[in-house]
C-alpha cells in the first residue's frame, strides 16, 4: 500500500474513502483510538515508552471492530497503518494473531502439555504458550515418549495391542476400521455425522448428511463387492473427484486388505498410464464425466486411453453412466449388484495388517521427471492425523472442508484427520471457485477450511464470497504458501481467525514446519517445526547454520521421523533422500529439497525448491518434465529452461519458460507460449498455465554443463522488480 500513514493519523475521511459509510467509519475510528490508548498503557508504567504495533493490533483484533462485511481496502488500510514503519528485518514479521492463555489450555496440544508438561519438563514447564518451544524440542529428543502419549488421543483400535513407548512394532490393526468404529475417546457414536456434502447447482437445498453407521454400512457393501472382483493385496486405483463415493471406495479398499492407488482426476492419459503401470493396478474406479462450473468434462474416455485392466465407472449424476463401456469394464450399479449373488456379510471382517503394510500408493514428482511411487503404510495416516490433532487442533464436532483430490497427499490427510479425530468431513461436489462453494461452507457449518492460495485470488477478484456468513470458521489452513494480500482477505472473513500454514511432503505423510495455536502467527510464515521433527538449515557447503540466527539455505531433516517413507516402488530410496546429504550429530540428514529462510523471531519462509521442482497451483512438478515437453514443440528450439516465480505483489508461483533458439532460427514468444501451453496441458496437466516465454541467447551453466535455473530465476526476478 505504498507508504501508509501511522494508525494515529488515520481519520474518519480515510475510512470513508476506503469504502465505509460515515456512520460505520465513525464507529471504527472511535475503536481505533480506544485500541491505541489501551495498547499504550497496557503493561507500560510510563507513557513515554514506544507504542508497540503488535499490542495495538492485538487490542484491535480482540474487539472484533474489523468486521468481515467491511471492504477489504478498510482491512488493508488499518493493518498497514498499525504496522507503518515496522522494520521486519530487525523486529521480525508483523503479527496478526495471538494466543490467549485460557484458550491455549483448551487446545488439544495445550491440554496434553498441561497433563504431562510438569512430569516431562520438571520446573522448566510454565504453561502451553511459554513452554511450547521447549516441549517441541523435548519431542525431538524423546519421540518415543511423545508418541506413547499422543497416540492415545486418536481413535485407534488395535487387534493386537502395541508395546508401550515404541512406534507400534508388532501391532496388528486396520486403519480404515479405526475410522469407522464408534470411539468413546472421540465422543463419536453411530449417530455422529461423519460426512456432509452438496452437489453443485443445488445450493438452494439442505446439505446432505451421513452418519457414522451409514458410512460404515456403505463401506462394507463396497468391500464385499471388492472381494468378488479382486484378490487380497491387489492395487486398485481411484481416478475421480473427491466425492462421497470416492471416500467410501477409498475406505473399502483399505478395509478389505487391498491397496489404493491415488491418481488425480486432472492428469493426462499419459500420466494416468504411467501411474497404473508403476503401481501394477488391477483395476480403477472412475466417473463417466467431471462436472464443474455447470459444464461436463470427459473422464472415463481419458482413463480408457491409459488402458487400465478393468474400470468400474460411476455416473456423475443419476443411476446410469452416460458413456459406452469397454467389454471388460462395468458400471457402479453392476459392480454393487455382484453381492446379491453371494452370501452377504452385514459385518465385514476387516483385514488386519502390521504397521508397515502398504495401504496406499501416492505419487510425487521427482527430479528426473518420472513420478516417484510413494507407498503409505498404516503408520502414515497415524502420523498425519496426530499432527492435525496437535497443530490444526481438530476436535470432535469440527467440520473440516478442503477442496482437494485423493490423488494428492492432502486428500488422504484430510480424510484420516477427520475420521481418526471424530470430526466431520465436508465435501463439495463441484468447482470451489464460485459463490455456490462459499454458501456450502456457510450452510455446512464449516469450522476448519483448508485451501491453496490460488483459490483465494478469484474469490477476492470477483467478490463472490461477499455477504456470506463464515464466522463459524475457527481457522483456515494454507498449504505451503507465501505471504500475499489473499491471506488477510481470508482471515478477515472470520474476524482474523488464524491461518495455519503447512509445508511438508507426500513422503513425510505430513508437515515438517507449520503454524499452531500456541504461538503468535504472521501471514505467510511458519512458526515452528512439527512435533518430533528436527531439522537444520545448510549453507552452500552443506554445513549446518546456527539454529538461533536468521539465515537461508536448504533444509536437512533429522532422519528419525515416524510415518516417513523408507522405500520407493520405482526408485532407490537411499539415493533419492539420503545420498550426498551431510551428517549432523552422528546421523545422516534426510533430503527434502526446500530452500527455507529463518527470519528474526524464529519464523520460517519457504523460498522454493533446491532440486528445481516447482509448485504450480499446489501441484508439484519438475522443471525436467516441462522442458521435455516444450523442447519438441517447435523446430526452432535448441533448448528450454522452466522456472517458477512468485509475482512481486505475492501469490502463487507462475511458470516462465526461457528459450534458446537454434542458430539462424527465429520465433515469436507469444507463438511459443501458445504451443507450450497446449503441449503441457495435453501431456502433463490441464491445470498448468504458462505465464510468459522469454527468448535468451544462452543459459548460465555449471561446470558439468547443467543449466543454472536458480541463476535464471534470480535474473528474471530482478527484471520483474526493476
Amino acid at each position: 500500500m505504498g507508504n501508509p500513514k501511522s494508525i494515529n493519523k488515520v481519520r474518519l475521511d480515510d475510512l470513508v474513502e476506503a469504502g465505509l459509510s460515515r456512520e460505520a467509519a465513525n464507529e471504527l475510528e472511535w475503536t481505533l483510538r480506544e485500541s491505541v490508548a489501551r495498547a499504550r498503557w497496557s503493561g507500560t508504567p510510563s507513557p513515554g515508552l514506544e507504542l508497540d504495533p503488535r499490542e495495538v493490533w492485538r487490542e484491535l483484533a480482540s474487539t472484533g471492530a474489523l468486521k468481515p462485511s467491511h471492504p477489504h481496502r478498510v482491512h488493508q488500510l488499518v493493518y498497514y497503518s498499525v504496522y507503518s514503519g515496522w522494520d521486519a528485518s530487525a523486529r521480525g514479521p508483523p503479527l496478526y494473531w495471538f494466543p490467549s492463555l485460557s484458550q491455549s489450555k483448551q487446545t488439544n496440544l495445550g491440554r496434553l502439555m498441561e497433563s504431562h508438561g510438569r512430569k516431562l519438563l520438571g520446573s522448566s514447564y510454565k504453561d502451553p504458550i511459554t513452554s511450547f518451544s521447549l516441549f517441541q524440542k523435548f519431542s525431538v529428543e524423546h519421540p518415543d515418549v511423545y508418541w506413547s502419549i499422543a497416540l492415545n488421543e486418536l481413535s485407534l483400535s488395535f487387534h493386537r495391542p502395541q508395546p508401550r513407548g515404541t512406534w507400534l512394532p508388532g501391532a496388528v490393526f486396520n486403519i480404515a476400521e479405526c475410522c469407522l468404529l464408534p470411539s468413546q475417546q472421540q465422543r463419536r457414536g453411530d449417530d455422529s455425522i461423519a460426512l456432509v456434502w452438496r452437489d453443485e447447482g443445488y445450493d438452494h437445498m439442505n446439505v446432505n448428511r451421513m452418519t457414522l453407521k451409514e458410512l460404515r454400512e456403505q463401506v462394507m457393501l463396497v468391500a464385499n463387492a471388492l472381494d468378488v472382483t479382486f484378490s487380497k493385496g491387489d492395487a486398485i486405483a481411484i481416478d475421480m473427484p473427491m466425492t462421497v463415493h470416492a471416500v467410501i471406495i477409498y475406505l473399502a479398499i483399505v478395509l478389505g486388505g487391498f491397496v489404493v492407488v491415488s491418481i488425480a482426476d486432472s492428469f493426462s492419459s499419459k500420466e494416468d498410464a504411467s501411474r497404473l503401470h508403476i503401481s501394477k493396478a488391477k483395476g480403477i474406479f472412475t466417473q463417466d464425466f467431471i462436472q464443474r462450473g455447470g459444464r461436463k468434462f470427459p473422464l472415463y474416455s481419458r482413463v480408457v486411453e491409459a488402458n487400465p485392466v478393468k474400470a468400474i465407472v460411476l455416473p456423475v449424476a443419476g443411476d446410469s453412466v452416460g458413456v459406452k463401456l469397454r467389454e471388460q469394464d462395468m458400471s457402479w450399479k453392476a459392480f454393487l449388484s455382484q453381492v446379491d449373488h453371494v452370501p452377504r456379510r452385514h459385518y465385514y471382517p476387516a483385514f488386519y495388517q502390521s504397521t508397515d503394510s502398504v495401504t496406499n500408493i501416492l505419487f510425487s514428482s521427482g527430479r528426473t521427471g518420472e513420478p516417484k511411487a510413494i507407498p503409505w503404510t498404516q503408520l502414515s495416516p497415524i502420523r498425519c492425523s496426530a499432527d492435525s490433532w496437535a497443530y490444526i487442533n481438530i476436535q470432535a464436532g469440527d467440520v473440516f472442508c478442503w477442496p482437494t483430490n485423493l490423488g494428492w497427499v492432502v486428500g488422504p490427510i484430510v480424510l484420516y484427520s477427520c475420521f481418526l479425530a471424530g470430526a466431520t468431513l465436508a465435501l463439495y461436489h463441484g468447482s470451489p471457485l464460485g459463490r455456490d462453494f462459499g454458501k456450502f461452507v456457510q450452510d455446512a457449518g464449516v469450522t476448519i477450511l483448508g485451501i491453496v492460495p490460488s483459490l483465494v485470488k478469484p474469490w477476492k477478484s470477483t467478490q463472490c464470497m461477499e455477504g456470506l456468513e463464515w464466522t463459524k470458521i475457527r481457522f483456515s489452513f494454507f498449504f505451503s504458501s507465501n505471504w500475499s494480500h489473499d491471506h488477510q482477505s481470508l482471515s478477515s472473513k472470520s474476524f482474523y481467525s488464524p491461518i495455519i500454514e503447512f509445508c511438508g511432503g507426500t513422503e513425510l505423510a505430513s508437515s515438517y514446519i507449520q503454524g499452531n495455536h500456541l504461538q503468535p502467527q504472521a501471514f505467510g510464515a511458519f512458526s515452528n517445526a512439527s512435533m518430533t521433527t528436527g531439522f537444520v538449515i545448510l549453507d552452500d557447503h552443506g554445513a549446518p547454520r546456527p539454529d538461533d540466527q536468521p539465515c537461508v539455505g536448504e533444509v536437512g531433516l533429522f532422519p528419525v521421523y515416524m510415518g516417513a517413507t523408507n522405500r520407493l516402488l520405482n526408485a532407490d530410496h537411499e539415493e533419492v533422500y539420503f545420498k550426498g546429504m551431510p551428517t549432523y550429530k552422528g546421523a545422516q540428514l534426510r533430503r527434502h529439497g526446500d530452500i527455507i529462510k529463518r527470519i528474526v523471531g524464529g519464523y520460517y519462509i519457504v523460498q522454493g525448491r533446491a532440486d528445481d521442482t516447482m509448485n504450480l497451483g499446489a501441484i508439484k512438478t519438475s522443471s525436467v518434465e516441462i522442458e521435455r515437453v516444450c523442447d519438441r514443440e517447435d523446430e526452432s528450439i535448441l533448448e528450454t529452461a522452466a522456472i517458477s516465480l512468485r509475482p512481486p505483489t505475492g501469490g502463487p508461483e507462475q511458470l516462465v519458460v526461457l528459450v534458446v533458439l537454434k542458430k539462424g532460427c527465429k520465433a515469436e514468444p507469444n507463438d511459443l507460449k501458445m504451443k507450450f501451453l497446449k503441449a503441457i496441458q495435453r501431456n502433463l496437466n490441464p491445470l498448468f498455465k504458462v505465464s510468459s516465454v522469454k527468448i535468451v541467447v544462452e543459459f548460465p551453466r555449471t561446470a558439468s554443463n547443467k543449466p543454472l535455473r536458480r541463476v535464471l530465476r534470480d535474473q528474471m526476478r530482478q527484471q520483474l522488480s526493476a
